[in-house]
């Protein structure tokens, strides 16, 4: 199964592609992960892509890609992937669908998940996380317990909030991916491979509703 998850900040993107990778054991391909995997690798790529970060630029489509596809061609992927935080625009969908198809692996599915503009909001601006392990939790869905849970596995638990979860980064995030992102709804609508998600309510509702699409994605292949 060869998925896209596609959705605004805070969709829950992240936390439905560990849900996807236990039901159909394929992995997740996150750009940010293999951006930091490639650099701290030291490989030609990542030597490419750390110049190109230091010296203030964004990474260029053509690197990423190659980079994705130096992923995408490992064994644990040959039988389909999770890609999540790619693409963005429409000339990165135009170019990834090229490579998937160059490599034999087009997608099956795009699943755009879809909440509140409010929703967005406290999702967002709630996380909280802590210092030591990472762990994530929300003051408004998922508060911590008192004392947090990861205590006695991290000394000195600290819970803070991210300045990328802040209000007015939140705002430009959101505006960005309305500007940016938001019109690859029609692109993969066009091509007859949106799968549109209420992702809101309980967790595992959320999954059962993707698995359900994805079903009836593999029964058309």
């Amino acid at each position: 199964m060869r998925i896209v998850l596609l959705g605004a900040p805070g969709s829950g993107k992240g936390t439905q592609a560990q849900r996807l990778i236990e039901a159909y054991g394929v992995p997740q391909v996150s750009t940010g992960d293999l951006l930091r995997a490639a650099v701290a690798a030291g490989s030609p790529l990542g030597l490419k892509a750390k110049a190109i970060m230091d010296a203030g630029k964004l990474l260029d489509d053509e690197t990423m890609l190659s980079i994705i596809r130096e992923r995408l061609e490992k064994p644990d992927a040959q039988n389909g992937f999770i890609l999540d935080g790619f693409p963005r625009t429409l000339r990165q969908a135009d170019e990834l669908g090229v490579l998937l198809n160059a490599i034999g692996q087009p997608l099956d599915a795009v699943l755009l998940m879809e909440v509140d503009q409010q929703a967005l909001f406290q999702r967002l601006t709630g996380r909280r996380t802590c210092k030591t392990c990472d762990r994530v939790f929300n003051v408004y869905t998922s508060p911590p317990s008192s004392p947090p849970p990861c205590q006695g596995r991290c000394a000195t638990p600290e819970l803070f909030q991210r300045p990328d979860d802040a209000e007015a980064t939140i705002k430009k995030r959101l505006d960005v991916y309305a500007e940016q992102t938001a019109p690859l709804i029609d692109y993969y609508a066009n091509h007859g491979l949106l799968e549109r998600i209420v992702a809101e309510g309980e967790l595992s509702v959320v999954t059962e509703r993707m698995r359900s699409a994805l079903e009836k994605r593999l029964k058309q292949r």
